[in-house]
This record gives structure tokens, sequence and C-alpha cells, in this order.
């Protein structure tokens, strides 16, 4: 029996590598239909143990200053990734086409070859001359930066070995394909041995390495879960295709946090960092305009300050549109229910319209209580007082929760230039207000709306017509 089950052949996904012991229509696990194929069998082996090159030594005794980071030059880069790039270290860099990776990645190669360091730029998708093109656009032409238009994994790997660079990208990793795979460039296989080879030599030789990696339709890197396992680092690309803006996260880091967010301006000239991108997501107008509120939210550990924008108008027929840019339709949904049942909002019958301001997306419930504010203002035709922001999560009974990192917020607005903010009773418990800022904490999303509007209506500022 034993020996019969051994035999047994698998069944393997060709997107996924999901495996089952019989054939089946549709994958278990990514839930693609005619993938699942016959693997054969595994065969049995056994390890027997072997006397180590190199025996095991107590960590008071290992020396870690060959795992530093080494800062790139790009400081948004060296954020997101806890300062640097380690030696021998392997960072996947994620997200869809078109979105800024070979750009920043080519910046990078650029500026680590200026610092002395040997660098190979493996392009698997465009030819060595269409890459100069985009680095003499961008000003990344450095001597030691190398060329190679490759394809084959062992090609690949030769140039490694001729060029013994510092680091080494490759754009990307689903256009290398092995001889000795079975299968087209990108499928699963193909993709785990390319990447496991690229992995093998950067930590024998010590060379640190970038693999540019496009994501599916679902958004998921190369098929669920065959790089993210692999890699020492997975950084995500986010960005809407019409925006500048480009959020640079960590998902995944063995030597560093994965709370840091890095900040990119994509224009004609390349990819810019930006360390205070605040300013992108404000409009600058001389008087106050109905339907908006300003509030902070956090990327990371980083707070940015974001204005909202909300248009609301009479329903012409049949069920009211409710549509978002930047905010998450079922959050703006709630936001709506509880205005008009704890608030006295009525906003059932109009088309509501919110949107976020220079491409950001808020997905926090921080950014409730400023949603709900400017909806308000919006359906009112009247504007917020000036210089204030809005900081609260909205509950269904009608109530405001605290958020998190309420000093930083709040030490942002005020270096923006704001001095009043609404925020949820008992916020303040972590320390006073930033110099210069007057907060208001209430205790409900209806209290919050007579705040604003009666300041608003009286032409004053919220501490004229409260007191604390």
């Amino acid at each position: 029996m034993a020996s019969r089950a051994a035999n047994r052949p698998t069944y393997r996904c060709g997107e996924c590598g999901w495996t089952a012991v019989k054939w089946v229509g549709r994958c278990g696990e990514c839930q693609a239909w005619g993938t699942v194929a016959e693997a054969g069998a595994p065969a049995a082996a056994r390890t027997t143990a072997v006397q180590p090159a190199r025996p095991a030594v107590p960590i008071a005794d290992v020396d870690a200053q060959t795992a530093r980071a080494r800062p790139t030059g790009v400081g948004e880069f060296d954020r997101v990734l806890g300062g640097g790039i380690v030696p021998g270290a392997v960072v996947l860099m994620a997200g869809e086409p078109g979105i800024g990776k070979s750009t920043l990645a080519l910046d990078v190669a650029a500026r680590a070859a200026r610092a002395g360091s040997s660098v190979l730029y493996v392009s698997g998708e465009e030819s060595a001359a269409q890459v100069k093109l985009r680095a003499e656009r961008i000003g990344a032409v450095a001597d030691t930066l190398f060329l190679a238009a490759e394809t084959d994994l062992a090609t690949v790997l030769g140039q490694i070995e001729l060029v013994d660079p510092a680091l080494v990208i490759v754009d990307s990793v689903q256009t290398i394909a092995s001889a000795d795979v079975d299968g087209a460039p990108g499928n699963v296989g193909q993709v785990r041995e390319v990447a496991s080879a690229l992995i093998q030599s950067a930590k024998r030789r010590g060379t640190a390495a970038v693999l540019i990696g496009h994501v599916t339709k679902d958004g998921s890197i190369a098929g669920p879960r065959v790089l993210e396992h692999l890699v020492d680092v997975v950084v995500q690309f986010e960005g809407e295709r019409h925006s500048r803006l480009r959020l640079v996260r960590a998902v995944k880091n063995r030597f560093g946090p994965t709370d840091e967010v890095g900040c990119f301006d994509l224009g004609d000239a390349g990819i810019v960092g930006l360390p205070d991108p605040s300013g992108l997501f404000l409009t600058s107008r001389d008087r106050p305009v109905p339907g908006t509120c300003v509030t902070v939210t956090l990327e990371g550990r980083r707070p940015l300050v974001a204005e909202l924008q909300a248009l609301v108008s009479e329903a012409a027929a049949g069920s009211p549109r409710r549509t978002t840019s930047g905010l998450d339709p079922s959050r703006l949904a709630m936001v709506l229910a509880v205005l008009g049942q704890r608030a006295g909002v009525p906003l059932s019958r109009h088309d509501c319209y919110a949107a976020t301001v220079g491409g950001v997306r808020l997905g926090e419930p921080a950014a409730d209580l400023g949603l709900a504010l400017a909806l308000t203002s919006a359906l009112l035709d009247l504007p917020l007082p000036t210089g204030t922001v809005a900081l609260g999560e909205v509950g269904l009974a009608g109530d405001l929760r605290p958020v998190t990192g309420l000093p930083r917020r709040l030490t942002e607005a005020a270096r923006i230039g704001f001095t009043e903010a609404v925020v949820p009773a008992g916020s303040l418990t972590e320390g006073a207000p930033p110099a210069g800022m007057r907060v208001h904490e209430v205790a409900t999303l209806a209290d919050a709306v007579a705040l604003v509007l009666t300041a608003a209506r009286a032409g004053a500022r919220p501490e004229a017509l409260l007191a604390d």
C-alpha cells in the first residue's frame, strides 16, 4: 500500500502551484479553470547528515557589519527599505505596468554607479538602446552602469559572473526563462526557478539584487505568494495611472520596518522623491469653498494632510448615485447613513460625490469625520471655518472614536498652518496639543456638525462659540 501511494501521480496548477491527488477542472487555490495538469509522482529521497564546511559559531562572535544597509542615494526609497539595501539581499519591486518601477530602478542603479559601485541592469522587456534613451531622459547615465538585454537565465548568470557587480537589477523577472524548466516565461515554474537561481547567486556573491515583478489582474505578484516567500524584501508601488503621485510601501522587510511609506513624483524628467508631500493633497484657493474639509491620514508612520471634497445634488429619478474617487464606496455609504439617522443631515434622496485631492487614497477610518463634515457643508452650501482639520472614526451609533497617532497628525497639521482641530472626546490623553493649535473634543457626530456649522454661520472660529 505504501509503495502504491508513493507512485501515485500528483496534479499541479500551472498558475499558482496548488497540488491535488486527483485531477480537477478548477484550481482550489486561485480558482482558475483548466490549469491543473498531471505533474508526476514525487521522487522519494532520503537526506543523510554530512560534515559541515563551517561549524556553527556563537552569536556574539558573528560579524554583523557585512549585513549593514547601504544607502541607495534615493532618500524615499531608503526610508522604505530601512536605511538602504543590505549586501546579498534580494528586493522584489512590484506594481502595475507603467507605474514607474523601471524608472525608479534605473535611477537607483545610476546613483549606486556614481557612488563607485558597479551595477548590472538586465532588461528582458526592452533593448539596451531603449534603456539608454530613458536613462538620458532622466539623467541616469554612469560609467560603471552596465546594460544587458537578456531573457535566458543561464546568460543572465553569465553576465553576473563577468561583470561582478555590487548591485543587479532584473527588469522584469517574468521575462526571464530557464531552458531546464518547461513552460513559457512568466508561469509559476519558470518564475520560481529564475528567482531561486538569482537569489542563490546574490547570496553566494554578496551581491544586492532588485527584481522587478508585475502584478496580475487580482493584484498578486506573479501568482499568489510565489515570489514573496523567496525574497528578503517586498516593496509595492501604488498610485493612480493618471496621477503623478506614487507611493512605495514595504510589504515584507527582513531588515527593517514594514510601516514606512515613500512618496514620489513621477514626471517627464523621471521620478523624484517627495520628503514633504502634504502640499500635493491640498487645493490652493483665496477663500473657502463649500463641500471641502481637511483631514490628516497616516501612511505607515508618515502623517499626510489631505483634502476631502464632496458634491451633493438633488437626485433626478430612481436611486441616488454614490460615486467616490480615492475613497472606499462602502465607507461613504455608511457615513451617509449615520449622518441621516444620528446627526439629522438628510442625504438619502441626494446624489453624493466624494473625492480626494491629488490622487491620494484614504482607506483608514480616521477620515470619516472629515468626509461627514464635507458632505454636510456641500448639502448646506456653507463653507467650513478656515484653518480647521477634522479627525475621527464614525461609529454606527453616531459616536466618534479616537484614532491612532493623533499627536503626529496634529503636529503635521499645525506645521502646514492649521489652527483648529475637531477630534473625538478623550483623544488628548497622550499629551498637550501643538503650539498654536486649539483642539476641540466632541463625543458624537451630531456635536461635531453643530460645532463647525455654528462657527461657519457666524463667520467665526469655533473657540469663539464654544468654551472648552
